[in-house]
């Protein structure tokens, strides 16, 4: 691949990353914001004139939903731009996100999950986040995450798996997502709070 950069009038945007095919006539666009380093867009088209397009409203700071009109190859991630860097703001972007990602993969299990911890306040309250599909919470937002040592992981058939961190102490196994939320709740350190 071969790789360029559009700089932005926007100070929350990072720049536009535009990406060529070795092999192949296609591009690929990534664009994110600066607190996190988190994209905000992203997409892959064989139409360069739409590369240019999606560049020229990213430069100028066109919303990110202008620039999905203009290039309809464009991806909305689902997070929204934050200007502030507000945390709370940022939380919640990060939680439209990992909602709108859960939606559009085929499991509905792990999206039955992300649903049942957005519905729960003492969850949501938290900086949402996956590794390896499981879903974890921080008390911060990125790049420096204070991890709550408690994570819920979707099986691919009707179980759930709470456990007190990634590959640590097994918490319990529940039949539906709702009830994984609630083991995770009551197995929140009460010393873990926002920060």
């Amino acid at each position: 691949m071969y790789n360029a950069v559009v700089p932005t009038a926007v100070p929350h945007r990072e720049e536009l990353r535009v990406s060529a095919w070795h092999a192949e006539r296609q591009w690929a666009i990534w664009g994110g914001e600066r607190a996190q380093g988190l994209p905000l867009i992203q997409g892959e088209t064989l139409d360069l004139a739409q590369i240019v397009r999606a560049a020229q409203a990213w430069h100028d700071g066109v919303p990110l939903t202008g620039i999905a009109r203009a290039a309809p190859f464009v991806r909305l991630t689902g997070r929204f731009e934050v200007p502030d860097g507000d945390p709370a703001r940022l939380i919640e972007s990060e939680w439209l996100c990992l909602r709108k990602e859960a939606a559009e993969v085929d499991w509905p299990e792990h999206h039955a999950l992300i649903e049942a911890a957005y519905a729960e306040p003492a969850l949501r309250q938290y900086y949402p986040f996956k590794s390896h599909w499981t879903l974890r919470f921080s008390t911060s937002i990125r790049p420096k995450l204070t991890i709550v040592p408690v994570c819920i992981l979707a099986g691919l058939g009707e179980d759930y798996t709470v456990s007190a961190g990634y590959r640590q102490q097994h918490l319990g196994e529940t039949a539906t997502a709702e009830d994984a939320v609630a083991l995770a709740v009551r197995n929140l350190p009460a010393d873990f709070t926002l920060g």
